[in-house]
């Protein structure tokens, strides 16, 4: 699992185990075609990309190091109060869960 400073927390490609056991599929989809728009969690938001790829580049900004990638296959973990732009190269489409 990958977390850097953002804390943003990423495990590539879980066991089906793992998703089935988060109750993956039965969360909401959401989806967007290729965009770049500022973005802040009002809670903390895992998601599981179907498809697509995306830059997060966490706020404030200072250095390129801070900029997550994540695509299609990824589990992902946004902290709450985290604010970021996403940058969207190819269009998304996730299964997301806000707690």
């Amino acid at each position: 699992m990958d977390t850097g400073k953002s804390g943003i927390k990423i495990i590539n490609n879980p066991p089906e185990s793992k998703l089935t056991e988060l109750g993956v599929k039965s969360w909401p989809k959401w989806g967007c075609e290729p965009s770049k728009f500022p973005w802040t969690y009002s809670s903390k938001e895992t998601c599981y990309l179907l498809k697509g790829k995306v830059k997060v580049y966490p706020t404030p900004t200072g250095c390129d190091d801070k900029v997550v990638e994540i695509g299609a296959g990824d589990l992902v973990e946004f902290p709450e109060g985290l604010s970021c732009t996403w940058d969207v190269s190819e269009a998304v489409g996730k299964h997301y869960h806000l707690e």
